[in-house]
This record gives structure tokens, C-alpha cells and sequence, in this order.
């Protein structure tokens, strides 16, 4: 006798089914390799855009804010500050990106096959990490021509690029349920990711945000603990362990939310996309 499943709805303000997720982990690990390969399958330079973006952006950022504006990089060569910032920041901008559009741009996807639609999301923006450990290649080498010395805070990089990724899967749930419904939200990402680059501190460092109100609201962002971490991870110095903590509460508010919304809403996914 042919074995029958029978999957009952969940409640619409539920979380989705972990479990579940779980079980189509292959289809998570298929989905972030096609896009890989895809998003390099007919790029001339292919991987290589990993390296040249961060690297064509830290020389901007070092000519233009460490050599013109001279801002302050508290005694660590500039291009390091900026470098070791641009990795992190890229690794959750691109994976926003991605996650925002996913569910529009697999529509065949979610009319036609049965799962988990948090895999389409989720996949977006795991196919960042690939990015992320070309462009660490890149790190090591300008830690090594500068000589930096690396202690034993190095050992954070892996917690804090975790940290990044699921921050940009937070911000990424809310974008992509959204933009189901509404389709300005993918013209509105670059111009949004424009505005977060600039009040996150990749081309200088948080300490120059004053005390007080200010830097309370500053820290709500969530890649301003990343980036500080990653710094200090690198380079040692102060630890931004207030900063991490708010960054580690903000992200979990974000993803709780988005999750509860991204259920309640991906029943009309099909009919919509």
C-alpha cells in the first residue's frame, strides 16, 4: 500500500517548522551552490569579483577618508581599518540583496514544487560565505604585507562572520516576504544598502560617534557590532563587547519577527509571485 502524507497547516502566526527545514538540507546545500555557480557561470573574471570588489572599494575608501578626510584609524594602516570592515559589510549587504529577491526571482519554485520556503531565502544568503573566503585570501595577504600582528581574538572571526549572516538573513526575511506583495522593495535595497554603508563604520571607526543619545541609537545597528568585533578580533585594542551584545539582541528581534511574518505570509506566496 503506496504510503500517503498528509501536512496540516500550521498557524498563520507561528514560527516556520525547524524540523522541517532540517529535513530538506540538501535542498538548502543545491539551491546556494546554483547560485553560486550561476551568479559566476558567465562572468569573464568569474570568483575573481570577490577579491576586486573589496579591493577596488578599500583603495577608494583609503584615498578619499584616510587620505583626504584623514580620519582617524586609531594607529592600524588605514587600508587594514578599511579592509577588515568591507569583508563583513559586503558578506551582509549581498546576502540581503540576494534574500530580498529570491522568492520573486524562484516563482517557478513556489508554484510548482513543495517546501520549505525558508530554503529559498536561507540559501541566498549562505551563497555569500563562498564570496566571503575568496575575499579572505585578500586579508591575509595585507595582514602580512603590513606585518599586523594577529593574538589569539582572532579566534571571534568565526562567531562574529555568524553573526553577519544571520543579520542579513533577519533583514533579509522581512525584505523578500515584502516584496512578494510589493515590488518597489527591489528598486528601494541598493538605495537602502547606500544609506546603511554609510551610517555603519566601514570607512571609520565607531569611536568617532560621540557619547551619549547618539551612540546609543548608533549601536541599534546591528553591523556596528560585527564590524567592531571583526576589527578587534583582528587587531585587538578596546573590546566592543556593549556593542556585540546590542548587535546579538537587535539580530534576534529582527529574525523573530521575520519569521513570525514571513509565516503568516507565505501562504499567498504562490498566488501573488
Amino acid at each position: 500500500m503506496e504510503k500517503v502524507t498528509i501536512r496540516q497547516p500550521q498557524a498563520r502566526w507561528s514560527l516556520p517548522n525547524l524540523a522541517e527545514l532540517w529535513a530538506h538540507r540538501d535542498l538548502v546545500y543545491f539551491l546556494t551552490w546554483r547560485d553560486v555557480v550561476v551568479r559566476y557561470r558567465q562572468a569573464a573574471l568569474g570568483v575573481a569579483w570577490a577579491v576586486i570588489q573589496p579591493v577596488t572599494s578599500m583603495v577608494v575608501f583609503s584615498v578619499v577618508f584616510g587620505g583626504l578626510a584623514k580620519l582617524p584609524s586609531g594607529g592600524i594602516p588605514y587600508p587594514l581599518l578599511a579592509l577588515a570592515a568591507l569583508l563583513p559589510w559586503n558578506l551582509f549587504s549581498g546576502g540581503v540583496q540576494r534574500a530580498s529577491t529570491s522568492l520573486v526571482g524562484n516563482s517557478a519554485l513556489l508554484t510548482k514544487v513543495y517546501m520549505p520556503k525558508l530554503v529559498i531565502p536561507l540559501s541566498a544568503v549562505l551563497g555569500g560565505l563562498v564570496d566571503f573566503a575568496v575575499s579572505v585570501a585578500v586579508l591575509a595577504f595585507m595582514l602580512l604585507y603590513y606585518r599586523a600582528s594577529v593574538t589569539w581574538t582572532v579566534l571571534w572571526v568565526p562567531a562574529l562572520v555568524a553573526l553577519a549572516t544571520t543579520s542579513a538573513l533577519a533583514v533579509g526575511l522581512w525584505l523578500s516576504a515584502v516584496n512578494v506583495q510589493y515590488r518597489d522593495v527591489q528598486q528601494a535595497i541598493p538605495f537602502l544598502l547606500q544609506i546603511w554603508l554609510y551610517v555603519s563604520p566601514v570607512a571609520y571607526s565607531a569611536k568617532v560617534v560621540p557619547a551619549g543619545p547618539w551612540r546609543v541609537l548608533y549601536m541599534l545597528n546591528p553591523m556596528v557590532g560585527v564590524i567592531e568585533g571583526f576589527r578587534w578580533a583582528l587587531f585587538g585594542g578596546d573590546s566592543p563587547g556593549l556593542s556585540v551584545v546590542v548587535s546579538i539582541v537587535v539580530t534576534a528581534f529582527v529574525l523573530a519577527s521575520g519569521l513570525f511574518y514571513f509565516k503568516r505570509t507565505e501562504s499567498s506566496f504562490a498566488d501573488v509571485v
